[in-house]
């Protein structure tokens, strides 16, 4: 654990509010704080310049699996209008193109400062404010602390025997270097994810050789990209509020109407059929949640989704032996994939698959991938693509204490916890975007959702003269308890996935998300306000008013 390095009051810059992270959540939130609070804000990000995941995630094949259409901010009425619309998936440097476009559009990078990491962050219980430090020796408080940190955007890098040895060029996906040259050489994936499955077919028509090394299959479907028409934007942009009210108000805010037709409600003819349409139309969540109503959560439906997708991977793939590699046989609740043409890829002459579940890797070599079986793949490039210490890992890189100087990695020893997802109990004034247990949706909507319900509490606070705010224990249990439910009602809590934490060794198998939708999330924010913050223990400005007070009565005595 980094020392914390106590900054002296009186010596360090002060803000109302400092930001961690200038990708999609941090920049809506220092607009939210400067232009309409009228606060003084500064953003920090490691990075050379906005983006956040989509800054660092470069590597080729980079694609977000939700719909142009909706993978973007919908406050900005005019730029929803304004801004081409050209394919029905966005590419990563569309959406870099698209992020760099807002913080010129709203001159939102004079409060950034880039390339700069913060070390540690500690709140002051005599001062109440954050006390922050970077790692070039910079000392900043603030009374709120907001982090924008991401859920993707901590890596995985795994600790394989012999990596340190390796003498060809070792890249990892979420930190693709720009003058990475794939062109005609053996290149090794390790990881076949969302991440993996793009880069492998990205690159494969290009590399002299590509060996995939493989510890899971996974469900995948089309994806469906491809440029659009002009009706198509026309139709989308006409109804525009339309399009925001259902996405908002629906479960995973994807930009389509979920189904309400339990899978063995219809004949098999019909299931065929259904299945067979959402397969060449395309997307991951599509198939999983517009065809059924019940594939998430009766086994009966979800095997009928399993079969479907293992038929098209016996049709597509030629070769017996590949074919069955790639086939999963556990259950199909995992986040849900889609791809460019993933397994048609292995049907090249110069892609082989490895199973490393029946013939682990022993090591890396100076040459490449010794496995098991003393067979030696030799590479001139091997690509990490295995994702992300996700939801909480950026958390756990920063020096975070709270009251009584409990560090964030003590309080969530037995895995991340939150009350809503935007805070957490012994952190006062810390408000996360996308903090542990919310929303398992399309990102932006709940961003959104999350950014303007958190910058209602501060305005709350600023106009009442509180001095903190943070959740009580108990609701934070509560919360947990609610997340653990829901989840334990779907079939995601039985399969083996990040979005439990069983990616990485090690790590605790909790819950990380709220499974109940983005519309229920959003009912669950607007009871919660109108409650008086119900959950929330407030102090005035006289921090002997009401310290430590929880009850509605107290809440309301504090104003």
């Amino acid at each position: 654990m980094t020392k914390m390095t106590k900054v002296a009051i009186g010596s360090e810059l002060k803000y109302d509010a400092v930001i961690i992270g200038a990708g999609i959540s941090g920049l809506y939130m220092l607009k939210k704080l400067r232009d309409e609070l009228g606060l003084k804000v500064r953003v920090f990000d490691k990075a050379k310049d906005v983006g956040g995941t989509w800054y660092y995630n470069r590597y080729p094949g980079a694609l977000s699996d939700t719909e142009s259409f909706t993978y973007c901010y919908s406050w900005d009425k005019d730029l929803l209008q304004d801004w081409d619309i050209s394919t029905r998936y966005v590419t990563q440097s569309q959406i870099l193109n698209y992020v760099n476009h807002v913080a010129d559009r709203h001159d939102l990078r004079k409060d950034i400062q880039f390339e700069t990491v913060i070390a540690a962050a500690q709140f002051d219980e005599v001062s109440n404010r954050w006390l922050i430090s970077t790692d070039d020796g910079g000392q900043y408080s603030a009374k709120y602390l907001v982090t924008a940190l991401g859920i993707l955007s901590a890596t995985n890098v795994p600790n394989i025997k012999g990596v340190d040895q390796f003498k060809g060029r070792l890249y990892h996906t979420a930190d693709w270097p720009e003058d990475a040259d794939l062109a005609g050489k053996r290149v090794g994936v390790i990881g076949t994810g969302s991440t993996g499955s793009q880069v492998v077919t990205a690159i494969a028509p290009i590399v002299g050789k590509l060996s995939v090394f493989q510890r899971s299959p996974q469900y995948m479907v089309p994806v469906g990209n491809g440029p659009v028409s002009k009706e198509y934007v026309d139709d989308i942009k006409r109804n525009y509020d339309a399009i925001w009210e259902q996405v908002k108000n629906s479960k995973v805010a994807f930009g389509f109407e979920e189904s309400q037709i339990p899978t063995m409600s219809v004949s098999e003819a019909e299931r065929e059929k259904i299945f067979q349409n959402a397969w060449d139309k395309g997307g991951g969540f599509r198939f999983m949640f517009e065809t059924f109503s019940d594939i998430a959560t009766d086994e009966k439906a979800n095997i009928a989704a399993q079969d479907f997708i293992r038929k098209k991977i016996s049709e597509i793939v030629k070769d017996p032996e590949t074919a069955k590699k790639l086939t999963p046989r556990d259950i199909y609740a995992k986040r849900p994939l889609c791809d460019s043409g993933y397994y048609a890829t292995f049907n090249r002459e110069n892609v082989e698959l490895v199973d490393v579940k029946a013939n682990p890797i022993k090591e890396i070599t100076a040459s490449g991938i010794k496995t098991e079986d003393g067979g030696e793949h030799e590479l001139d490039v091997l690509i990490f693509a295995t994702g992300f210490d996700a939801v909480d890992g950026n958390y756990k890189r920063i020096n975070i204490r709270g009251r009584n100087g409990i560090t964030i990695q003590d309080h969530w020893k037995n895995g991340p916890a939150s009350y809503l997802s935007v805070a957490t109990a012994n952190f006062p004034n810390m408000f996360m975007i996308l903090g542990p247990n919310g929303p398992f949706t399309n990102l932006p909507p709940t961003i959104e959702t999350e950014v303007e319900w958190v910058s209602e509490m501060i305005g709350y606070m600023e106009k009442n003269e509180l001095s903190t705010m943070e959740p009580s224990s108990e609701a934070e249990s509560l919360w947990s308890k609610t997340c653990r439910e829901i989840a334990d009602k779907t079939l995601f809590s039985k399969a083996d996935s990040w979005i439990f934490g069983a990616n990485l060794p090690g790590k605790p198998h909790a819950v990380y998300f709220y499974l109940g939708g983005l519309g229920s999330f959003r009912e669950v924010l607007k009871a919660t306000k109108e409650d008086n913050y119900h959950g929330f223990k407030f102090e005035a400005q006289d921090s002997s008013v009401n310290k430590g007070a929880s009850s509605k009565k107290t809440q309301q005595e504090s104003v």
